[in-house]
């Protein structure tokens, strides 16, 4: 299995440190094939919203030029992607489709943090021991993977952040997500920054046992995110071996490779 990273933030996000080309050498460091930078996409919203962790529309030429200058200065050294993780936004989706042909990305992956947009400030990490809103995290999720243009889903657990155990509801509902994963063919993330936290806090919030132990009965493939937001992340096997243990255990099958055909075939 090569050693490949699709989940990488920049400090524009303003909830990440350290420069571009630090996550760069900090991959090559660390023996990596691959490096795909996916910050958190801006959008160009029909309000007057500031996010508050996500880069601005206005960055967005900067982030682009700086990760396509090291792309070319280290193409012998490491191949690098460009590309963002998008939520799925119903109103902003033909722009976010416009936008990122304009720009001819790589890849895009779905993170799917809000529900209907950040500007309602409903974070579903806070709002999902209200189990509507798992109900809506799990709609969003899928409406997002039948769009075609995401690569795969990140931290598709992430519902478990805000929600108090893993119950019936959030079995039925994990089921719902994972048969059409499944059936689109589309990879779920094992997300390493969430496995960080589940240590750190002492608790277990995404990824959840339970989560994955209904991802390994339906049969979805898993992609391992470091999901970067410091160089660091990506010098260290210790998540990433534990990941590929807990996944190879479940007979989980794990890909090291995206589809980058997706965003430009719609």
């Amino acid at each position: 299995m090569r050693k490949t990273n699709f989940h990488t933030h920049t400090a524009r996000c303003m909830h990440a440190n350290g420069k571009d080309e630090e996550y760069v050498l900090a991959a090559i460091e660390a023996g990596y094939e691959e490096l795909g930078f996916s910050d958190h996409t801006p959008w160009k919203y029909d309000s007057d919203f500031v996010a508050h962790m996500r880069m601005r529309l206005d960055q967005f030429d900067e982030y682009y030029n700086s990760i396509k200058k090291l792309k070319e200065k280290y193409k012998n050294d490491i191949k690098i992607l460009i590309g963002l993780e998008c939520e799925y936004y119903p109103k902003y989706m033909k722009w976010l489709e416009s936008f990122v042909k304009e720009y001819k990305l790589d890849y895009i992956i779905l993170g799917n943090h809000y529900y209907d947009t950040d500007e309602k400030r409903i974070y579903y990490g806070r709002y999902c021991n209200d189990d509507s809103y798992v109900k809506k995290y799990i709609d969003g999720a899928i409406e997002g993977m039948k769009t075609g243009l995401y690569s795969y889903l990140a931290h598709p657990d992430l519902f478990m952040r805000g929600k108090i155990e893993f119950d019936d509801f959030a079995k039925e509902e994990s089921y719902r997500l994972c048969k059409v994963a499944k059936e689109l063919n589309i990879p779920l993330e094992y997300n390493l920054a969430g496995a960080q936290y589940n240590e750190e806090l002492g608790i277990e919030q995404y990824p959840h046992r339970e989560f994955w132990k209904i991802a390994a009965e339906v049969g979805n493939k898993a992609i391992i995110g470091v999901d970067a937001h410091d160089p660091t992340a990506l010098k260290t096997d210790y998540y990433r071996n534990q990941a590929i243990e807990r996944l190879k255990n479940l007979k989980i099958e794990i890909v090291d490779s995206i589809d980058c055909t997706k965003i430009n075939e719609k």
